[in-house]
This record gives structure tokens, C-alpha cells and sequence, in this order.
């Protein structure tokens, strides 16, 4: 078992398709069309017309015309709209294109050619803003039963429930599509700005680390420079302070930085549910770990250990449920911070770990802590346990 510094779930993402996105390269534009032609079924109708029907060869040559530029006009306008949508009078040229076709192809070849109408629907829905498909779609299934009517059809009671159903459901989808663009462009205007914020933090951070220490240095330089050739003594003095406070800043740095190194838990817990869930994995997380008094070095532990097992959760197990727990533990050694993460893949036997569970039992020794891992009735288990107590140590707690 091993980690690894991309994150899961970016090479998850690598291999979806964005919703509402255009498509980035042939692969993307099989997968969109995987989702487009399927619902082309509705023409099996016209085309049996067409290949059986008491139609001359006149009529059958337009016949075959006309649904080969409905076909094209719908399929160039629903899957443009997947990506880079037309302007607004374009998409109603196509549109109303669309339910031309319909309506001629209806009255001049007969009623087979009705689920037409579907496709002129599901152009309303999906590519009009939400106001104007409010007026399309029920006017598209006015249009098909008067068309229908004018042919002598009788039975249109299905047609009319499914053209005006999948009309308004597009338009929901359109909205879903719309909605996770949203919150795919806010949720990269977040992390933007929690980059800013960090720097911030990281700026003030070293100014006030540094900004006093360096201050004195230069201060304590010129003091030393002026006194060197009168009073070498006092000079000396003030280089030996000089040291003092170069030493002091360069530990302050130090631990700043390992500061900012220090992973949390429940940062770490965040990215596991968005790991897991970007794998397929069914997870159950707490939504707050009982961090209250848990010193610094013990968190970090188990931040990586969490970090550790989820990593070869989605990496190694094939697992499809992942359940993660955060819990106080008082034994008799005292009291602990217990994560146990268990899946129902088919991990390793943890009889010969790997040096990812190597390296996290060090440091978890380290901090006082123990790390169980192995093979369990259904899946695998890894158990991590720290002290709540700084600097604690621990044999083997109950």
C-alpha cells in the first residue's frame, strides 16, 4: 500500500464528461452522442413508412429528404447546445424549422410520422430559456393534435402525455445543467479565493515573524558598525545579539512552516468524502471530528493516516462501501482519539505491509500512537489510535 500525491479524485474527473461543457476531445463527443441517439427510436416509425408504405417514389424520395434534414437540424441543435449554445434568434430558426418539418411531413405522409413532435418538444425544453418553454411545449402539442386530428387519428392520448411530459422534463434538465455550471464555476471562485486567503494568512504570518526580528537586525547592524572603531567591545556585544536574533527567527520560520505543513483532520475528511465519492464508492463520514483538546502532533497523525487508508481505498481495494469513523476511546492507558476506516474491497491481508502502512505506523509511534490493519470478515479495516494527552505514550490499549 502506497500514497500518492494526486488526488484521486482528479483522475476521476479526467475521465468524466462535464455537464454542460463542450466536448474536449473525440472521446467526449462518442459520449455525448452515446447520450443523443438512443432517444432517435421515435423515428423508427417514419422509417418503416417510408421503407413499406403505399407511397410513391416521389414521395418517398422527399419523404426521405425531409427526415434526413429533421434529423440533422435536431441533432446539430440539441448537441451544440451541450456545449456552445447558439444565439438566441438562431435556436428559434432551428427550432421552428423543426415543427415545420413536422407539420408538412405529418400532412403529406400520414400519421406515422406523429413522434416527430417528440424531438420538436425536447428542442423546446432543452434549448429555449425556461419562460419561453413554458409556451412552446404546449403549443408543440397543440400543433400534434391538430396535425393528428387532420389525418383522422384518433388515438393521440399517448403521444399527448409523453410530447407535453418530455417537453417540461427537459426544461428541468435544462436547469440541473445550468444549476451544476453554477456550482462547478462557484465552487472554483471558493477555492480561489480560500488560495487569496491563505496567502494572506501566510503574508501577515511572515511579517510578523519577521518583520521585528529583521527590524533589530538592522538596527543592531549600524549600532555595531558606528561602535567598531571606538568600542570594539560593545561591537562585539552587539553581533552576539545580532546571532541571538537570527537564531530566533530562523526557529520561529521553522515552526511556521511545519505549521503549515501539518495536515487537518477534518480538511482531510473533506477530501476523502469528495475522493470516495468521485471513485464510486459509497462513503459514511462524521460530519465533525471530536477535536476538543486533541494536541496538534496527534491530529496530524491521524490526518495522514486517514489520508493513508483512503488513498489505497480507492486506489487498491475495489471496494464499493467505505465507512469512516472518529471516535473517544478510554482505556486503560488512558484516553485515546480512535479512526478506524473499514472497507468491503478485497485490500491486502496486512500481514506484509507496504511502506505506506510502514511509514504511518512511524509516525504514528511518534506520536504516541498504535496502527492496526488487516483483513476483516468483509473487506478490510485499518484502526489508527492516538493519545489525547501531549506527548503521551502507549502499549496496547483496550
Amino acid at each position: 500500500m502506497t500514497t500518492h500525491d494526486q488526488r484521486p479524485d482528479e483522475a476521476s474527473t479526467l475521465r468524466q464528461v462535464p455537464l454542460g461543457l463542450p466536448p474536449r476531445d473525440r472521446a467526449d463527443v462518442v459520449r455525448k452522442l452515446v447520450w443523443i441517439l438512443p432517444w432517435l427510436i421515435f423515428l423508427g416509425s417514419p422509417v418503416k413508412d417510408l421503407v413499406s408504405g403505399p407511397h410513391t417514389t416521389a414521395a418517398t424520395a422527399a419523404g426521405w429528404v425531409g427526415l434526413m434534414a429533421f434529423t440533422a437540424t435536431y441533432l446539430t441543435l440539441v448537441f451544440r447546445n451541450m456545449g456552445r449554445p447558439f444565439p438566441g434568434p438562431v435556436v428559434a430558426c432551428f427550432v421552428a424549422a423543426l415543427g415545420t418539418l413536422a407539420v408538412v411531413l405529418n400532412v403529406t405522409l400520414g400519421g406515422q410520422w406523429v413522434g416527430l413532435f417528440v424531438y420538436v418538444s425536447v428542442a423546446c425544453g432543452a434549448t429555449f430559456p425556461p419562460k419561453t418553454a413554458y409556451w412552446t411545449v404546449p403549443l408543440t402539442t397543440l400543433a400534434m393534435l391538430l396535425t393528428g386530428l387532420s389525418n383522422g387519428e384518433n388515438d393521440m392520448a399517448t403521444f399527448l402525455l409523453l410530447v407535453l411530459l418530455i417537453g417540461f422534463a427537459m426544461t428541468g434538465v435544462r436547469q440541473l445543467v445550468r444549476t451544476t455550471i453554477e456550482l462547478r464555476q462557484a465552487r472554483a471562485t471558493v477555492a480561489q479565493l480560500a488560495a487569496n486567503e491563505e496567502r494572506l494568512r501566510l503574508a501577515r504570518d511572515l511579517h510578523d515573524l519577521l518583520g521585528h526580528s529583521l527590524s533589530l537586525i538592522t538596527l543592531k547592524s549600524e549600532l555595531a558598525g558606528r561602535m567598531l572603531p571606538a568600542h570594539p567591545d560593545k561591537a562585539a556585544q552587539q553581533v552576539a545579539d545580532i546571532e541571538q536574533v537570527s537564531r530566533q527567527a530562523l526557529v520561529d520560520v521553522r515552526e511556521a512552516v511545519t505549521g503549515y505543513r501539518r495536515p487537518r483532520l477534518a480538511a482531510e475528511l473533506a477530501g476523502a468524502r469528495v475522493a470516495l465519492t468521485a471513485a464510486g464508492v459509497s462513503a459514511e463520514l462524521p460530519a465533525e471530528p471530536p477535536l476538543d483538546g486533541v494536541p496538534e502532533e496527534s491530529e496530524s497523525a491521524l490526518a495522514w493516516a486517514l489520508r493513508e487508508a483512503v488513498t489505497n481505498v480507492v486506489r487498491h481495494s475495489g471496494a464499493g462501501r467505505c465507512t469512516v469513523e472518529v471516535l473517544r476511546r478510554q482505556t486503560l492507558d488512558g484516553a485515546f482519539l480512535e479512526l478506524t476506516v473499514e472497507d468491503n474491497g478485497s485490500g491486502g491481508s496486512g500481514k506484509d505491509p507496504g511502506n505506506g502502512l510502514t511509514g504511518l505506523a512511524e509516525r504514528l509511534h511518534k506520536a504516541g500512537g498504535t496502527l492496526e490493519a488487516g483483513r476483516v470478515k468483509r473487506g478490510f479495516r485499518l484502526v489508527a489510535r492516538v493519545p489525547l494527552a501531549a506527548g503521551g505514550t502507549v502499549g496496547s490499549p483496550a
